[in-house]
């Protein structure tokens, strides 16, 4: 199998992944379930970032849906009493008019796929990593305002912390 065919096959696999996981957040009745769901779907988007080329927002992907919100969502879903036992009451509500919407919203798009103008490089350029030349530019020309972004969300970390203490009296 050539290259070409093998990050095709790379991409249809991750992007079945990602559809499959996504399907299971909508369509599960536990919200932990769904959780996990959305942990394969952000993890299948990284994936797909990566094989764009796009490697650091692949790591910022990961590290801030992954590890932080979908960890501070599961947190809170197992510090919430028993929410993993809620059942969705209004599941039925709604259905057929979804599915005329979404009938309607994917004629709008196929014909707009189908009406557009695709222009078509002869030979793609090469890919290259992202993440050196970011890193080069915010320790380079952009040192300014990263470092007051910073001290900016250092103000607002600490900020937190002490609004959320408890005093003693």
């Amino acid at each position: 199998m050539s290259d070409a065919g093998l990050a095709d096959a790379v991409f249809y696999l991750l992007a079945a992944a990602t559809a499959i996981s996504a399907a299971g957040v909508a369509f599960s009745r536990n919200i932990v379930y769904s959780a996990f769901s959305l942990m394969g779907t952000l993890l299948g988007a990284a994936g797909l970032y990566v094989l764009l080329a796009a490697d650091f927002v692949a790591v910022i992907q990961v590290l801030i849906y992954v590890g932080g919100i979908l960890v501070l969502t599961l947190f809170a879903v197992m510090l919430t009493h028993r929410i993993a036992d809620v059942r969705i009451s209004n599941r039925a509500v709604g259905r057929i008019p979804a599915l005329a919407i979404l009938t309607v919203a994917g004629l709008v798009m196929g014909r707009a796929i189908l009406a557009a103008k695709w222009h078509q490089l002869a030979e793609l350029p090469a890919a290259t990593p992202t993440t050196a030349g970011i890193g080069n530019s915010l320790l380079g020309e952009y040192v300014l305002p990263f470092e007051i972004a910073s001290v900016v969300l250092l103000a607002a970390l600490v900020g937190a912390v002490v609004l959320s203490r408890k005093e003693l009296r």
